[in-house]
């Protein structure tokens, strides 16, 4: 289906940060496994945004020296690549994870989708969006850390605004553009 020589999207994404603000920000308590993003939306997003291949990574921190297995297989059944990273118990390994792997990939050819919203990943992706490669940021547009604002070229999408990642509306309060406004959803 792709030419060979295409480029490709890589999709980063950090659970633990999705997660927490999902569970911390919008839902207000830990969200109910039907109420978390349905992953493969995403990396089918991820594909048909730029109408080129994804190889989908998915950070998780392993410091416990436990995974969840049965996570993890879903992981690998929507060919999302777990990758399990453990440290001292004080390194922020999954973010150290990602920005090693942004820095890497500005070796390589390919186009960059993060799923966060934290901005200890703002010099790697400036970076990669001064190299003029096409540069993503997933999560929920209100809670995206400022910096990311000031990048021209870098582009937003929303879990659950443009992706569609979620079975049910989430509890959202954020700005509205008049023109996608739906009354319906708020009766």
């Amino acid at each position: 289906m792709w030419a060979m020589a295409q480029r490709v999207t890589y999709l980063l994404v950090d659970g633990e940060n999705i997660d927490a603000t999902l569970g911390g920000s919008v839902l207000g308590r830990r969200p109910d496994p039907n109420e978390r993003p349905r992953w493969e939306r995403v990396r089918e997003f991820a594909e048909s945004a730029w109408r080129q291949p994804v190889k989908a990574l998915f950070f998780l921190n392993a410091t416990s020296g436990h995974l969840p297995m049965a996570f993890v297989q879903a992981l690998l059944a929507l060919d999302y690549r777990p990758i399990p990273l453990a440290g001292s118990g004080s390194e922020k390994v999954v973010d150290i994870g990602i920005q090693r792997t942004l820095e890497a990939i500005s070796d390589r050819e390919g186009d960059v989708l993060v799923a966060t919203h934290d901005g200890d990943f703002l010099p790697q992706v400036s970076a990669l969006v001064a190299d003029g490669r096409r540069v993503g940021l997933v999560g929920f547009r209100e809670f995206f850390n400022s910096g990311f604002a000031a990048l021209d070229g870098l582009q937003v999408f929303d879990l659950e605004d443009d992706m569609g990642a979620f079975n049910a509306p989430l509890p959202r309060v954020r700005v509205i553009p008049l023109d996608s406004f739906d009354p319906a959803r708020f009766l």
